[in-house]
């Protein structure tokens, strides 16, 4: 199957609407075999954003237990897919291995002169973009008083930035519950990748989501999104209301912009214990509460992370697009949890939850020779499904872990490059990750795929061989001409329902399909080290590549986001580091 080197599709604009702005960005930012998107032409090394937020003059860091110690066995990986552990209470201990196991340092690396750190919430380049708070009631030997507290991962610490009344939490959230919230630097990833470094940024809050679920999951507790507040509530909530308002440029612009490296608040996540039943959100009093943290006494001054700055003004004015306001009508549901298949036992090490998530790394190169087992394969796309097992049932409710984090039907669906999987012929396969869109899927895409169920496939997995080859140099063609795509066992590209999901909701849930792609991508990796090989996400791809290599025309469906699962090959000349005590350096 060959590519033509078309120009990019376009997407139909409404002006001066901020669904135009939104698929004008995502129309400008697609990469071709003709040009990629605009970003710099080389790294200033000079001006390299810091990848550590802190807040100076703040009330000083209270540490966080690294490790905490484990009070009993912690649960193994596998089994969180299929029910949640009895709670714990909240406490200096569990908040700290909720950190330590999603946000926190999990190793240091070191060759020649350069150190640099991994977490354990993947980052496109490693870059970080996204920043972490907790709003929580009062904990012994944390604070005497509710918080506010930003999270510091080289120091696995808190940064006190607020007290707030202890009345808050109980008053619209069941017992044990506290608040994490995320925003995002766009400097720190527009500094390598330009304009479509707000795709990454997304990526990477999805990733963040899926992060804080598996760790909140191991400590039997529930994590849902609070997806009708507004951008202005968020604002309020994390104390982001401190950075001064940034005035976009009309064009991309070099210079000295330190208003450039506020934060964009992204969305807030209420942690409650399992069983806690079903409980109703009142945004409207949740808003108006929410709207006097305004008034608190904020500490701290945000420590600055470059020098010099390039503006590239495309992302701020869809940032501005996407605010998403107040929707006080938004339904907040806790749906029963759906448990995962677990199609082969033996796939799995035994590893805990703990051990898989900090292993976690990207990998840089694949082997190319490693043959995965098949029923491997099926176990990890099992893992990937939104409503769990749903013995007869349709895939479509992120009723599963953890996907029921998110408020809306699953949109985001994969392609996949099977290369060398024991058993299943290479090829190009297509998993339907949300049934209802099967008919459009099968129209949109070409007249002759097969559209048949593999050999040996679980009866409630709706994966579908499309056509038989080898699609290696295809992988790597359309994935920017990386061989990781092709080196692998497999490689995938997620494809959203897009034209359609956007016209339904809003330019809001244009970010929002990214951070499915991310908490699908979080699954991926960790499902990767889980059976013993390793996974990267791919930000760079051609997306009309994409679209053409499956026959889509238009806009109905959009690639958002590739993948590589396989065999890593190690660079012996980098050195590993201990999490903690890390280097005394900013990296």
């Amino acid at each position: 199957m060959s590519l033509s080197s078309s120009s990019p599709s376009t997407l139909p604009l409404q002006q001066d609407s901020k669904e135009a702005q939104v698929l004008k960005y995502h129309n400008q930012t697609k990469h071709s075999f003709r040009n990629y998107a605009r970003g710099p032409h080389g790294l200033d090394w000079a001006n390299q954003p810091n990848p550590f937020r802190r807040f100076d003059s703040a009330s000083p860091l209270v540490p966080l237990l690294h490790p905490p110690p484990p009070d009993q066995t912690p649960p193994p990986y596998s089994s969180v897919f299929l029910d949640l552990p009895p709670p714990k209470p909240i406490s200096k201990s569990t908040i700290s291995q909720l950190f330590f196991d999603s946000l926190a340092i999990s190793a240091w690396k070191t060759t020649g002169f350069s150190t640099w750190s991994l977490r354990v919430n993947p980052s496109s380049g490693n870059l970080h973009p996204t920043e972490s708070y907790i709003i929580a009631p009062a904990i012994d030997s944390v604070s005497d008083t509710a918080f506010v507290a930003h999270y510091a991962p080289k120091e696995h610490s808190l940064e006190v930035r607020a007290e707030i009344s202890s009345g808050f939490l109980p008053k619209f959230f069941p017992k044990d519950s506290f608040l994490i919230g995320f925003s995002s630097i766009f400097w720190r990833e527009a500094w390598k990748y330009g304009e479509r470094a707000f795709r990454y940024c997304n990526h990477d809050v999805g990733h963040a989501i899926a992060a804080v679920a598996m760790a909140a999951a191991e400590l039997g507790w529930d994590v849902k999104i609070l997806d009708g507040l507004g951008y202005e509530d968020l604002k309020k909530l994390m104390g982001l209301e401190i950075y001064p308002e940034f005035e976009i440029p009309a064009r991309p612009v070099k210079g000295k912009f330190p208003v450039i490296e506020f934060e964009h608040p992204d969305c807030v996540l209420v942690v409650f214990p399992n069983g806690a039943g079903e409980f109703s959100v009142n945004y409207r009093e949740l808003s108006l509460t929410i709207s006097r943290f305004s008034e608190l006494n904020w500490k701290g001054k945000p420590n600055v992370l470059s020098r010099e700055h390039a503006c590239w003004d495309i992302i701020y004015r869809t940032a501005e697009a996407v605010k998403k306001p107040l929707m006080i009508e938004h339904k907040f549901s806790v749906d029963p949890f759906h448990s995962s298949k677990l199609f082969s036992e033996n796939s799995y090490k035994g590893l805990t939850v703990s051990e898989v998530v900090r292993k976690r790394r990207s990998a840089v190169d694949m082997d190319g020779v490693h043959v995965m087992q098949r029923d491997n394969f099926y176990q990890i796309l099992l893992h990937c499904l939104p409503s769990g097992s749903q013995n007869g049932g349709k895939q479509g409710r992120q009723l599963a872990l953890p996907f029921r984090v998110l408020s809306w039907d699953c949109e985001v669906h994969a392609v996949l490059f099977v290369h060398n999987v024991a058993g299943l012929p290479s090829g190009l396969y297509f998993l339907v990750r949300n049934e209802e869109h099967f008919d459009d899927l099968k129209k949109s895409t070409r007249s002759n795929f097969k559209w048949a169920k593999p050999d040996g496939c679980p009866n409630d997995l709706p994966l579908y061989e499309l056509t038989r080859g080898d699609f290696q140099a295809l992988a790597k063609r359309v994935s920017c001409h990386q061989d990781i795509a092709s080196d692998g066992c497999f490689s995938l590209g997620m494809v959203a329902h897009f034209e359609r999901t956007l016209q339904n909701n809003s330019a809001w849930m244009y970010p929002r399909l990214f951070w499915e792609t991310g908490v699908l991508g979080q699954v991926l990796y960790l499902e990767a080290h889980a059976v013993g090989i390793s996974a990267t996400g791919i930000g760079c791809y051609f997306d009309d590549a994409v679209h053409e290599l499956l026959g889509l025309t238009g806009s109905s469906f959009q690639s958002l986001y590739h993948f590589t699962l396989g065999s890593p090959v190690l660079d012996k000349r980098i050195m590993s580091l201990p999490a903690y005590p890390g280097p005394a350096i900013d990296s």
